[in-house]
């Protein structure tokens, strides 16, 4: 029998992070690596992807990045084929890349309600997809951990966000993930979702300036936002053994929010 620390290790596991670069995703790439897993990030911006990968060596991490716009359909075969080039297979995936829009409902662009859709939840269909045909499946293990949110879990008050596109592609998330769940079971495959609440990151760098930390904050039983750390043992729970009976659940990281929703 295995000690909790053993199943928590992650030594010769490998993974492959999307929207890896900075804010949540560099998070999680952070917490894997630290338990040794060799790490493959991917985002948009070569730049944030080189500046993220030193980061990683800092801390004694094998990483490595590869720049894809995962809005593109055909940008997921390459992705793919280069991650399993550089790491001989993917153990867990985390799919993490995301986009907002903020707009009311009746004026939102039908362009941006594509955009974040197509990011969102298609690339995690097509990405999960390729990765489970092409090296979880034929393997028989796997950990997918999908990053949702709670605005896929509810809608938003009066006067707060106006983000429709974006609580309905987070709430596609959330059904995704059970249903893959369902189905990859049979294969070795666990399928969970993290839902954060408010962290600070670029995506949120507006509501934060908006609505200020302080009122976003106060909604919170723990009464503040996430930081740099919040996200880590959640995402090592859904990626590593110590999770390996866990799948198809979504996992609120909101400092007790949705409990009072």
């Amino acid at each position: 029998m295995r000690t909790t620390q053993q199943l928590f290790d992650l030594t010769g596991k490998t993974a492959l992070i999307t929207g890896g670069s900075r804010g949540l995703g560099l998070q999680i790439a952070e917490a894997l690596g630290e338990q040794g897993a060799r790490i493959v990030l991917s985002s948009r911006k070569q730049a944030d992807l080189d500046e993220a990968v030193a980061h990683l060596k800092q801390l004694g991490i094998e990483a490595s990045a590869i720049a894809a716009d995962l809005s593109q359909e055909a940008a997921v075969g390459p992705l793919v084929a280069e991650t399993l080039k550089r790491l001989g297979h993917i153990d867990i995936l985390i799919n993490n890349a995301g986009a907002t829009w903020g707009s009311p409902a009746e004026d939102h662009p039908a362009e941006a309600w594509d955009k974040v859709m197509n990011l969102n939840i298609r690339s995690i269909f097509l990405l999960s997809q390729a990765v489970g045909k092409q090296s979880m499946i034929p393997r028989k293990y796997g950990r997918i951990v999908n990053v949702a949110s709670i605005a896929g879990l509810a809608g938003n008050g009066p006067g707060t966000m106006q983000t429709i596109a974006y609580n309905t592609s987070k709430g596609a998330v959330v059904n995704f993930t059970r249903t893959l769940a369902g189905e990859w079971g049979r294969h070795g495959i666990t399928v969970n979702a993290l839902a954060p609440g408010f962290f600070p990151s670029k995506m949120t760098k507006g509501v934060l300036e908006n609505l200020g930390e302080e009122v976003l904050s106060k909604h919170a039983p723990l009464q503040r936002i996430g930081d740099d750390e919040d996200l880590k043992g959640a995402a090592l729970l859904f990626s590593s053994d110590a999770g390996k009976h866990i799948t198809g659940q979504i996992l609120a990281v909101d400092g007790g929010v949705s409990a009072v929703i």
